[in-house]
């Protein structure tokens, strides 16, 4: 039942605002008048007056108190809830089925979307309704449970780096099932391939109704790199009216420190979906950049990472000659060395032995002959794509190299001898560069005035030398001539790479078309033929949320995959190793148009703009708590009881100031409330560091939370009276939200319906792992199948434990240090008795010492502990001490108690002293040193 924005849980109880005018009489009905007998003592006290009047009719204002009190208490209890779902929309009682894209596409308004999934799951609990929650990226079978139980979850559900992709919505509709539901599908709004046979399945077996809305995907195409300028495209799907976002390159600065390197401001014009510019950085800038990400945007579409193409080249530098000891000036590779050593990175040596590194770029200054080992290296390099720079020089004009025929690393024939300034082949003057053709590497560079060529060697006219030449003088003798071989090029330059022939070498033209030619020599994207065969690493993969999290322990990818095949769980987008090159596979890809999803007219498409539902029923409650209490205080002042000093008004007044009280203490109490769940983190911080405080995750199962706060709480008191540890009030954690690090323990009890924590939390669950702190898994479940392999639990633990960066685990050996950190144990009972405890393994370089207990062990922490003895349990009290639940029976259960609270007591001191214990392996050496 609706009226207007408001809507009733239980209308029925309404019907109970019909009483309200037979209430109305009832209160304001006058008792039948006295019978009048006269009484001749009365004429005493005529002449007496009363100055305090007592009404003998209840006033119209305490009678509309009254009602307004008893009408709001029947208001709330009926339900009532601002902005409630319509009736057409909430129509039904059977299973709904709940459908996220899932991708990054939906990414940058997950949070509201996760929120309207929240209200959703929320209405169907209220109409009985079991639901089920399937994202299209990681398409299961549905699973329909109550919806307190998937709200649970919501936090778990996070949209991956990929979109759904047809094969992944055929799979979807095939685990549909045969049985009746409803659809509710909240989509990203783009329109991909696939979705019309998924929602004709979906049609088949219930109503379908689409909620659509968001600001829209922004997209970031991976950077391309020409001509010295990266050009940065952007894509969007809404393309009403204008917009602008910029895009910052992160990288590292010379320090290995992360920041943002570089920033650039895209428009988008009204109408248009795409938005492009231009970023100009120095080489080495360039070469340290790692990713671009559109500021602002949390979404793997925005983040476009980088590889091999804009990182620093590895250059090998040979000269023909090094004979001038002291004149740097004149030394073949000087002019070369200045002008490559802030962009690459530069090798020397033999030929023979820089090639084994696959240089990306090799330059031959002056050298003219090369050995038949030397040539045939050099030839499958650069048919590998390798670029092989050379210059020439007097030796290379001296030799016969390349004369009669072309020789197979010379892009060109050459003439004998040269041309120089007063030669046989005389310029008369030294000549100038002309303007850099289109199809040239070089084309769009300018030619400083200054610059001139007064010798060279000649190329030999033949029909191919006019396509091989990418810069001339200005009389049109070829001054650069390139050829290809295989994947690779030859690149001659017909001058010295010093200035004996020239001034190119002291201009900055020279160091730009360096630059250019160095950039020509990388691929951009190989093909698939090329990686056939060949395994690529990943690195660096990409959430859905942009983020750029290790790639831990994936799986190597296949080449040709790597190249072609749809990103998914088996391909994240990331950076991918191989053996001489990375390769970035983004999300977004530039053949990729976000176009807007175009539902048929029959299914009903709704915003999620919509108001959040509000609940009004505690409020009204407790403004009848406000109205009946002013109604007190308004019936003691109008029969004067608020007025006085006897002993009757002082009970009066005490209850008034009672009512006070109470009244005053519930807003102090909701303040209170508040100003603890808006706590800074700075207080937050202080609170669970001012002293050892033992946590346990919270895993939204009340009754469990619970049970594991009692347990950290009794094993608190127990350090504190047995040991100098003054742990203080145990502490919730929520892995999403909450800084683990404050924490040197968490005890983690596992269910087999607790969420499954977010890329977010598992990356912060790992970084304590890796800092020193120690996570203590409980299955509870007695260890029943061995280390909880079969048992719900323990498969719970398995799925919950696969993203964690856990060591390889042992049983606790006899010597570990658990063993007699505080108490000498054995065994480590809980509620149940098992021996069957996991730790980090020690290294297999462990030694026992001669006449020592133990081995020689490290001083680490082992970062999990695992069983399943529900050690908690064992450890709980409540407030006055005593033990909470049973364990055993008699006197052998109070004893498996108090192994129970050393185990804890162990525990505790191993997390916060390390195996402080095994260095009494080196006892004897030092005491032996210090006899000495």
């Amino acid at each position: 039942m609706t009226l207007g924005p408001i809507g009733f849980a239980a209308p029925w109880l309404l019907v109970a605002l019909v009483a309200l005018p037979i209430l109305w009489l009832i209160l304001r009905a006058i008792p039948p008048a006295p019978i009048k007998r006269r009484f001749p003592g009365v004429a005493l006290l005529l002449g007496l007056t009363d100055d305090d009047t007592v009404t003998d009719r209840t006033p119209w204002w305490l009678l509309l108190l009254r009602m307004l009190a008893v009408a709001a208490v029947i208001v709330g209890l009926a339900g009532p809830i601002l902005n409630p779902e319509p009736d057409d929309e909430s129509a039904g009682n059977g299973p709904v089925l709940f459908i996220l894209d899932g991708g990054w596409t939906g990414a940058q308004d997950w949070t509201a979307r996760a929120d309207m999934l929240d209200r959703l799951l929320a209405e169907a609990g209220r109409a009985g309704r079991t639901v089920a929650v399937l994202r299209l990226t990681t398409p299961e079978t549905p699973l329909f449970q109550a919806p307190a139980q998937w709200q649970a979850r919501i936090a778990g559900l996070t949209p991956q780096p990929w979109e759904p992709s047809e094969a992944m919505m055929e799979q979807a509709a095939d685990g549909l099932g045969d049985d009746a539901f409803d659809t509710v599908w909240l989509s990203d709004g783009v329109a991909r391939p696939g979705r019309d046979a998924l929602l004709t399945a979906l049609e088949r077996r219930g109503a379908v109704r689409v909620i659509e809305g968001g600001r829209g995907p922004f997209a970031l195409l991976p950077a391309t790199f020409e001509g010295g300028i990266v050009t940065l495209t952007a894509r969007r799907l809404v393309t009403e009216g204008p917009r602008d976002i910029t895009v910052a390159a992160h990288g590292l600065d010379p320090a290995g420190v992360a920041r943002v390197l570089a920033r650039l401001d895209l428009s988008f014009a009204p109408g248009e979906a795409e938005a492009s510019g231009e970023l100009s950085l120095p080489a080495e800038l360039r070469g340290r950049i790692t990713r671009f990400e559109i500021e602002g945007l949390r979404s793997a579409g925005a983040v476009a990472l980088s590889d091999d193409s804009l990182r620093r080249r590895e250059v090998a530098l040979i000269a023909g000659r090094d004979d001038r000891e002291g004149l740097e000036l004149l030394e073949p590779l000087h002019y070369l060395r200045q002008a490559l050593e802030p962009s690459a990175d530069l090798l020397d040596g033999a030929l023979t032995d820089v090639l084994p590194a696959n240089p990306d770029v090799v330059v031959l200054a002056d050298v003219a002959t090369l050995s038949g080992a030397e040539q045939a290296d050099l030839l499958d390099w650069v048919d590998d794509g390798g670029l092989l720079l050379r210059f020439a020089g007097p030796r290379l004009a001296a030799s016969d190299v390349s004369r009669s025929e072309e020789a197979p690393l010379m892009p060109v024939r050459l003439r004998a001898g040269g041309r120089t300034v007063g030669g046989a082949m005389s310029w008369g003057e030294p000549k100038s560069l002309a303007p850099f053709p289109e199809d040239s590497p070089f084309y769009g560079l300018d030619i400083p005035g200054d610059v001139r060529v007064s010798a060279q060697v000649m190329a030999q006219p033949d029909p191919t030398l006019a396509d091989r030449v990418i810069a001339q003088l200005s009389d049109g003798t070829p001054l650069v001539t390139r050829k290809r071989i295989g994947q690779g090029q030859v690149v001659l330059v017909h001058v010295t790479a010093n200035a004996e022939w020239s001034t190119l070498p002291l201009s900055g033209l020279f160091v730009d078309m360096l630059e250019r030619l160095a950039v020509s020599s990388v691929t951009a994207q190989p093909e698939p033929e090329e990686l056939e065969g060949s395994s690529w690493q990943p690195r660096a993969v990409l959430d859905g949320f942009g983020r750029l999290d290790e790639a831990q322990t994936l799986p190597g990818v296949d080449g040709a995959d790597l190249v072609t095949a749809p990103l998914g769980p088996e391909l994240r987008p990331g950076v991918y190793e191989g053996d001489d090159r990375r390769i970035a596979r983004n999300a977004m890809t530039s053949d990729r148009v976000l176009a807007p999803a175009n539902w048929p007219a029959r299914i009903p498409v709704e915003g999620m703009n919509r108001p959040p539902e509000q609940p009004l029923g505690g409020w009204l409650l407790a403004l009848a708590l406000l109205l009946l209490a002013g109604d007190v205080i308004a019936t003691l002042a109008l029969s004067g009881r608020l007025r006085g000093d006897g002993m009757a008004n002082k009970g009066t007044s005490s209850a008034v100031a009672l009512l006070l009280g109470v009244l005053l203490t519930l807003p102090g109490q909701a303040r209170a409330q508040d100003q603890e769940a808006g706590q800074s983190d700075d207080a937050y911080a202080i609170s669970a560091t001012s002293e050892v405080v033992l946590a346990h995750v919270l895993t939204g199962n009340r009754q469990l939370d619970d049970m594991a706060e009692a347990g950290m709480r009794g094993l608190a008191d127990i350090l504190f009276f047995r040991t100098s540890v003054e742990p203080a009030e145990p502490i919730g954690v929520n892995l999403e939200n909450d800084d683990l690090s404050l924490f040197p323990m968490l005890y983690w009890p596992v269910t087999p319906e607790q969420p499954t924590p977010s890329a977010d939390a598992y990356a912060k669950l790992n970084r304590y792992l890796r800092s020193g702190g120690m996570i203590l898994f409980d299955t509870r479940d007695a260890d029943v199948a061995g280390f909880g392999a079969a048992s719900p639990n323990g498969r719970k633990l398995q799925e919950l434990a696969g993203p964690l960066d856990i060591p390889p685990l042992e049983q606790v050996p006899g010597d570990h240090v658990l063993t007699r950190t505080f108490y000498l144990l054995q065994d480590f009972p809980g509620r149940h008795v098992s021996r069957d405890v996991w730790v980090e393994a020690a290294p297999a370089d462990a030694e026992q010492i001669e006449g020592m207990p133990f081995r020689n062990l490290n001083d680490g922490v082992t970062p999990v502990v695992i069983g399943g003895n529900d050690w908690a349990a064992a450890w709980a009290m409540d407030d006055r001490g005593n033990p909470i639940y049973p364990v055993g029976r008699g006197f052998s259960g109070e004893r498996q108690r108090e192994l129970a609270y050393r185990f804890g007591v162990n525990l505790v001191m191993h997390v916060l002293t390390g195996n402080y214990k095994s260095d009494q392996v080196h006892v004897p050496a030092l005491l032996d040193r210090l006899g000495n």
